[in-house]
């Protein structure tokens, strides 16, 4: 099911810049259709809301459930721009989170805590019609890591597996100057990761609804 949000939400995206791409695509034969000044490299430093769906459950247990820690961290992202409308954007960052049981199971408490590595790779569409203000569309891949987890309470050995995940993407530069701007932007990620955890004797499995959205403003630098 969410692999199938995922790439329809992308399809949909896609749709809507058809019209400007192919416009480019005529625009490429024609001289100054390469990026311009300043540069073909962007950064931003953001701070990013990390809110998740807070979603999941205890294979086996009806009306099990759990719950995640939203988080604000910092974040730098690196964009290149191969041309004027068309870029590739990854974004580092990492945070710390908490698990914590929900429904039927919520006396168990917290299961643990993780920290989290979300790389995320994205190509761009940017609008260029609008003057200073450029928003952009994206669509991707995540690859999140679970690292330096710990158990809590009656829980051992809790074990978040890394995985994959699609990435769409929404956003606006508000640029002052040729190299310095604003920039907003929100992305949301389809992650569902499986865990596992021991409880006394029993071994539990389940699986991490997280799907986060990422949430940032912060600042932009071209060169």
């Amino acid at each position: 099911m969410i692999k199938t949000s995922a790439g329809a939400l992308t399809a949909a995206l896609l749709l809507l810049a058809a019209p400007a791409m192919a416009a480019d695509v005529v625009a490429l034969e024609q001289p100054g259709a390469l990026v311009e000044a300043p540069g073909a490299w962007q950064v931003r430093l953001r701070a990013l809301g990390v809110i998740t769906e807070d979603e999941g459950g205890v294979d086996g247990i009806p009306g099990s459930d759990l719950h995640y820690s939203d988080t604000v961290v910092p974040e730098l992202d690196i964009t290149y721009y191969f041309t004027n409308n068309i870029a590739a954007e990854l974004i580092l960052g990492t945070t710390k989170a908490s698990v914590f049981t929900g429904g039927s199971i919520d006396t168990l408490g917290k299961v643990g805590s993780t920290w989290v590595l979300p790389p995320t790779l994205t190509l761009q569409y940017h609008f260029t019609n609008f003057g200073a203000f450029k928003p952009y569309v994206g669509a991707g891949v995540n690859y999140t890591v679970f690292y330096n987890q710990k158990d809590s309470g009656p829980f051992t050995d809790m074990d978040i597996d890394n995985t994959f995940g699609a990435a769409l993407q929404v956003g606006f530069d508000y640029m002052v100057d040729e190299h310095w701007g604003f920039n907003v932007d929100v992305k949301k990620i389809f992650l569902e990761p499986d865990w596992t955890a021991n409880l006394g004797d029993t071994k539990l499995s389940g699986k991490a609804d997280l799907n986060p959205w990422l949430i940032g403003a912060g600042v932009t630098y071209r060169f």
